[in-house]
């Protein structure tokens, strides 16, 4: 059992390489054999024991050479610079599977597939989401900048909503799902169009 119990509500921004909707979501290899993603959070409410963390944010920036399953990835961490020493420490034990059951989150799941961890790196985050909408906005000066929109249907260009329902998901429960173009110029570089 995790010695130090914790819990979080977030919003959350993901864009990966793969089409429209992750094949990883539903089991199956990633669209062209490989696995990028930038991953946005901002935390609504949340704690790591006594520490709070209502209102921070962090980023993730991953590679893995096949799925994510098989291992071998790296990963870049950004934590919100407004957080305290006791909540950067915080969210640095979650974020590394840390205090939780395995299998349970998928910052525990994605730790055990993960060869190569980067210093974690403390900036200003902007993150701006709307999850109703399927909008986002995300950058971090010198690191990342992406943006996600509503997939369009490709006859009408009217906004297509499409939802992910996972009841026994690590990652999330629902999520809405659109398109993203995100730029990774920190320690893990590559670059996202309409994915």
């Amino acid at each position: 059992m995790p010695d130090v119990k914790w819990a979080m509500k977030a919003r959350e921004f993901i864009n990966c390489n793969c089409a429209y909707g992750c094949p990883c979501q539903f089991n199956a290899m990633p669209t062209y054999g490989f696995c990028q993603a930038v991953a946005g959070m901002e935390i609504e409410s949340g704690h790591h024991g006594d520490t709070k963390l209502d209102g921070l944010r962090f980023v993730g920036i991953f590679s893995w050479p096949g799925a994510i399953h098989q291992g071998g990835g790296e990963a870049a961490v950004i934590i919100d610079e407004r957080a305290t020493e006791a909540q950067r420490g915080a969210l640095l034990r979650i974020l590394g599977g840390l205090d939780t059951e395995p299998g349970a989150t998928i910052f525990q799941v994605f730790s055990t597939t993960l060869e190569k961890f980067h210093d974690p790196i403390f900036a200003p985050i902007e993150f701006n989401i709307d999850v109703d909408a399927r909008t986002s906005q995300l950058h971090v000066e010198g690191i990342t900048d992406g943006r996600g929109e509503p997939i369009r249907n490709p006859v009408t260009g009217a906004a297509h909503q499409a939802r992910i329902d996972l009841p026994h998901g690590f990652e999330y429960a629902i999520a809405e799902v659109g398109r993203g173009w995100t730029k990774a110029t920190g320690p893990i570089k590559f670059e996202l169009a309409d994915t």
